[in-house]
């Protein structure tokens, strides 16, 4: 546009921009842009994470693989801990204190390994999943990728160490005389429902352990003190006998008591359903789906500030 000024000359003004008057987001509707770092929807959120899915497994073996890389036995600790473990409880509860009572030792002995291995799987998962955020900044900044692969892929580390540990479960079954048999087969629903309730668990303190990294200091004293009351040495009815049957139904519906009764109900053929609390399917698979789904909800609410700060 152009126009003749009072001395002849001729002035050229711009034509008006089609965008004038537009705010920021109007202007970012227009032209399809988005905010850098903005969290997705929820659909997009999985597609985006199971499209991360090799780089999950590959990221856990590789984990896996550094975790023992230091030590000269290397991965036969992740055997030799649980274990150890296993002997110093046997020695103080089964020994010194008799939390065996109600149990020959050819059912205690395989009930307290086989408790020790399943509370070290969620164990484990709560302890790396609490830093999985504070822990790897680095890469949380550096990359993009959404931030619920790391707790998912350190749950899946513990799973792949759990299996390795199996086989010597299995060695201490068999060895005090529960063979292989049907039951044996309820072993994959079990490790299945234990894994996605510790998934949920881990991406719940990775939200917490990143925005209060001091949790991870704390984190061990909680876990102590749950497996204390959670039968992983001794077993709950014969403990509670005389004692109200409201309390005794609360700590046999505590997840990490469902898990292993259902293991040890599994392995052991001298520890009947007798020992289980009613409808222990459901009350397993109820635990399952709620906390691995309000635990993904819950993460990926607060996936546009991870890294940041």
């Amino acid at each position: 546009m152009s126009e003749t000024t009072h001395d002849g000359g001729v002035a050229v003004t711009a034509a008006p921009s089609p965008d004038e008057g537009l705010t920021a987001a109007q202007l970012a509707a227009k032209y399809g842009l988005a905010v850098s770092g903005a969290r997705p929807s929820l659909v997009e959120y999985v597609r985006q994470l199971w499209g991360r899915r090799h780089f999950i497994l590959a990221f856990s073996q590789a984990k896996l693989t550094a975790q023992y890389s230091q030590a000269k036995l290397g991965q036969l600790w992740q055997v030799a801990t649980p274990l150890l473990n296993a002997g110093v409880y046997y020695f103080i509860f089964g020994v010194i204190l008799h939390a065996s009572r109600g149990m020959s030792k050819d059912v205690y002995i395989p009930f307290l390994v086989t408790g020790v291995f399943v509370f070290t799987f969620t164990q484990s998962s709560v302890m790396t999943g609490v830093r999985a955020i504070s822990g790897n900044l680095g890469l949380v900044r550096a990359l993009h990728f959404p931030r619920a692969a790391l707790p998912v892929s350190f749950s899946l580390q513990q799973l792949q160490q759990l299996l390795f540990s199996m086989i010597v479960l299995f060695v201490v079954a068999i060895g005090f005389g529960s063979y292989p048999s049907v039951s044996w087969l309820l072993i994959v629903p079990v490790l299945a429902l234990q894994f996605l309730f510790n998934t949920g668990l881990a991406l719940i303190v990775a939200r917490m352990g990143a925005k209060t990294p001091d949790l991870a200091q704390l984190m061990p004293f909680i876990l102590r003190t749950w497996m204390y009351t959670s039968g992983v040495m001794f077993s709950i009815n014969t403990m509670m006998e005389g004692r109200s049957e409201l309390a005794v139904r609360l700590l046999q519906v505590n997840p990490a008591a469902i898990f292993m009764d259902l293991m040890r109900f599994a392995l052991i053929d001298g520890y009947g359903a007798s020992n289980l609390p009613p409808h222990v399917w459901a009350i397993a698979l109820f635990w399952a789906v709620v906390v691995f789904a309000g635990g993904f909800v819950y993460f990926w609410k607060a996936e546009e500030r991870y890294g940041r700060g």
